[in-house]
C-alpha cells in the first residue's frame, strides 16, 4: 500500500483509534474494582470525619468497622426501610430531578466512640456553583451536634470553598437543632456574625453568603427529615419508661 495515499492515512487512523479505544476500555474495566474501593474508602473517611476520626485510605475499612456499629435507611416521613444504607448515594439522588420526595432514601449511621453513641447524618445541598455536602454527628439526645464535616467541588476559593475548613466546622459543635420548647429549628449560618450564646446559629463566611445560605438550607431540609425519625425513637423511649414504671408499681 502506498504510504503517501489518503487510503493509507485513513486506514492507519482508524486502526489507531480502534486500538486506543479498546485499550482504554480494557483498562477502565480492569481498574473498576479499585475505583469502587477508592470511592468506598473515601465515603468511610467522610463518615468518620463527623466524629473526628481522621482515617486514611489505608485504614478506612478498619476504622469504619471499629466505630460504625449499625446503619439504617429512612424515608421522607422518618419511617425505617430495608436495605444497605452505605450503598445510598445522596449526591446522586440530589442530582436526579425526576426523583419524587417520597422516593428519596436517607441513610443514617450509628457510631460508638469512647463508650458514647452518635448518629451520623449525610446531607447534600446547593452552593453558589454546584452541590455542597457534609455529615453531621448528633449525640444520643438526638439534639446536640458532636461534629460537622462539609465539602464541595466548585465553590469559590477563599470564599464559599472555606466550608471544609476547621474554623467553619468547629463552631457547629455543641449547637442544638431543637429549641427549649421541643420544636425543631435546625442551625442557621448567619451573615454578619452569630451571637456566641445562640445555640442555633454559627457565623457565616465573609463574602460567601450564597454558600453559607446553602449550608443553612441543607441542614434544615435534611435534619428535618431525620428529626421525624428521632422523634419516634423518643416516643418509644417514653413508652418503654412508662411501662417500666407501671410494672415496678405492680
Amino acid at each position: 500500500m502506498n504510504k503517501e495515499s489518503n487510503i493509507y492515512t485513513f486506514t492507519f487512523a482508524i486502526i489507531m483509534v480502534l486500538v486506543i479505544g479498546v485499550s482504554l476500555a480494557v483498562t477502565s474495566e480492569v481498574l473498576q474494582p479499585r475505583k469502587k474501593q477508592n470511592k468506598n474508602d473515601k465515603k468511610m473517611m467522610d463518615i468518620l470525619s463527623a466524629i473526628n476520626i481522621d482515617a486514611s485510605r489505608e485504614n478506612a475499612q478498619q476504622e469504619y468497622d471499629k466505630y460504625i456499629y449499625s446503619s439504617s435507611i429512612i424515608d421522607n416521613m422518618g419511617r425505617v426501610l430495608e436495605g444497605d444504607a452505605f450503598k445510598i448515594d445522596v449526591l446522586f439522588q440530589y442530582r436526579d430531578k425526576t426523583l419524587l420526595p417520597e422516593e428519596r432514601r436517607y441513610p443514617l449511621f450509628k457510631a460508638n466512640k469512647d463508650g458514647s453513641e452518635y448518629f451520623i447524618v449525610p446531607m447534600v445541598g446547593s452552593g453558589l456553583w454546584g452541590p455542597i455536602w457534609g455529615f453531621i454527628a448528633l449525640e444520643n439526645d438526638y439534639n446536640t451536634i458532636y461534629g460537622a464535616a462539609f465539602d464541595h467541588k466548585t465553590e469559590t476559593p477563599g470564599l464559599g470553598a472555606e466550608i471544609n475548613q476547621d474554623f467553619f466546622e468547629q463552631p457547629f459543635v455543641g449547637k442544638k437543632i431543637i429549641d427549649d420548647n421541643g420544636v425543631f429549628v435546625s442551625v442557621e449560618v448567619q451573615k454578619g456574625g452569630a451571637q456566641s450564646n445562640d445555640p442555633h446559629a454559627v457565623d457565616g463566611i465573609t463574602g460567601g453568603t450564597i454558600t453559607s445560605d446553602g449550608v443553612t438550607d441543607m441542614l434544615k431540609n435534611t435534619l428535618m427529615i431525620y428529626n421525624k425519625y428521632f422523634s419516634s425513637l423518643i416516643e418509644d423511649d417514653i413508652k418503654k419508661d412508662t411501662l417500666d414504671i407501671i410494672n415496678n408499681i405492680d
